[in-house]
């Protein structure tokens, strides 16, 4: 049996990265591919609860390290029950955020150092990385301004972050980009839906048939 693609999904808050890979997850599975879509952090019951005590905008005293801890304890238990099994299986997976969120958001956003969350992240994950990230990048003003207009949008805690921290969320993830150049594919997300979804689904069918 082939073995299956794991494809993520990153980029700042307000980018609308989850929209486009639920229309490409659906336009993939009515082609017939064997896909599955899920997300980080989440996607099964013990990570969905670590999810709630990280996003709780009651838990303001939370401290970086914590934080950085509890995404890499979500994405073990998430990967081994849920990512690895539909891998073995041949399927494609398309997932919402993966370790480049952790990289940027807490080794880079919050100082603790990309190096420093890239180790307890190799613990978690024991080598696995995805094949294509797709990196939906869009000015911070306008990702926030896009989060507030969605009012049906979850809003979490580190949505309420100031827009100084989400400047450095995108400074992150451009020195990512930077360093991971091979995997991580920038698509221009302030265009229309349609532009970023055309956009996404070229990268992704030519990640698909490169594995033919």
């Amino acid at each position: 049996m082939k073995k299956g693609i794991f494809i993520t999904a990153e980029g700042p808050d307000g980018a609308g990265k989850t929209t486009i890979m639920k229309l490409l997850g659906e336009r993939l599975e009515a082609e017939g591919y064997p896909v599955m879509l899920t997300r980080e952090p989440g996607g099964i019951e013990i990570a969905e609860q670590i999810r709630n005590v990280i996003l709780d905008k009651s838990n303001t005293k939370m401290d970086a390290r914590t934080e950085a801890l509890l995404y890499a304890a979500a994405r073990r238990q998430h990967l081994v029950e849920k990512v690895l099994p539909a891998l073995e299986k041949g399927l494609i997976v398309l997932c919402d955020r993966f370790i480049d969120s952790s990289l940027a958001y807490q080794g880079y956003a919050r100082g603790l150092g990309v190096a420093e969350v890239f180790s307890i992240n190799q613990f978690a994950i024991e080598g696995m990385m995805p094949s294509l990230t797709l990196y939906f990048d869009i000015e911070s003003e306008a990702g926030l301004e896009r989060i507030n207009r969605h009012k049906d949008r979850e809003v979490n805690r580190l949505d309420l972050e100031n827009l100084a921290f989400h400047q450095k969320v995108r400074e992150g993830y451009f020195q990512l980009m930077k360093d991971h150049s091979d995997r991580i594919f920038k698509i221009d997300a302030s265009k229309s839906i349609e532009e970023v979804y055309q956009a996404a689904e070229k990268k992704v069918k030519e990640m698909i048939h490169q594995a033919d």
